[in-house]
């Protein structure tokens, strides 16, 4: 049985994701807040001194605070980039460790389509997120050698609670119309996507962002 670390899991993407690898026979280990504090690096470092590695990490957890150029904070930047990017970074590096000398391992990242587009508000946000990216490759290029694969998905407009609050209900509507698609996603959708990467059904896919956007992306 494959143990997966998958963080943010309280909600949304997160707790989709959760409960799919857990029907699936996945071992689940799923921190809240309260145990795994994506903000601070003495909270993550004590968080996983407590826990054995993982055959499968996924980093689902992430914050998306709209701020323009001259309205972000300095606390903003600092938050933003530790808790979407940093956080990322460390887990990565301690779940590699294991993952190594088991010369097996999958790894999930979760970008966003403002990583690669953007619009008024989500400066902070796209740049924790273009740096999401860039991780994701390199870890991909590095660790390929030990059988670890890495990946990240770029979701576009989900119906989540953070959708709900960066978006008025009009505002929601239009976007949906706007989509090739029609719709926004479901949580559960992009779930599906996040298993197939972090299975032993993925045996070749690495280094890739793909972005589960209803074709956004596209137009």
């Amino acid at each position: 049985m494959d143990t997966a670390l998958i963080t943010g899991a309280s909600r949304g993407i997160g707790k989709s994701i959760s409960e799919l690898f857990y029907q699936r026979g996945v071992k689940v280990i799923s921190p809240a807040r309260s145990e795994l504090d994506l903000g601070s690096n003495a909270g993550i470092d004590a968080y996983l001194r407590d826990i054995e590695g993982v055959d499968i990490l996924v980093n689902c957890g992430g914050i998306n605070e709209l701020a323009d150029i001259e309205g972000m904070s300095d606390d903003l930047i600092e938050k933003t980039l530790h808790i979407n990017l940093i956080s990322q970074m460390k887990l990565i590096r301690w779940a590699a460790r294991s993952m190594r000398a088991n010369r097996y391992g999958r790894i999930v990242n979760f970008s966003s389509i403002w990583s690669e587009m953007s619009k008024v508000g989500r400066i902070v946000y796209s740049v924790s997120k273009a740096g999401v990216n860039g991780m994701t490759r390199a870890a991909a290029v590095e660790l390929a050698p030990y059988g670890i694969l890495v990946n990240a998905i770029a979701p576009g407009f989900v119906n989540t609670d953070m959708t709900s609050r960066n978006n008025t209900p009009e505002q929601i509507e239009a976007l949906a119309r706007s989509l090739p698609i029609g719709r926004l996603a479901e949580p559960d959708e992009i779930a599906k996507l996040a298993y197939f990467l972090a299975s032993r059904e993925n045996s070749f896919v690495t280094g890739q962002i793909i972005f589960a956007d209803g074709g956004f992306s596209c137009i």
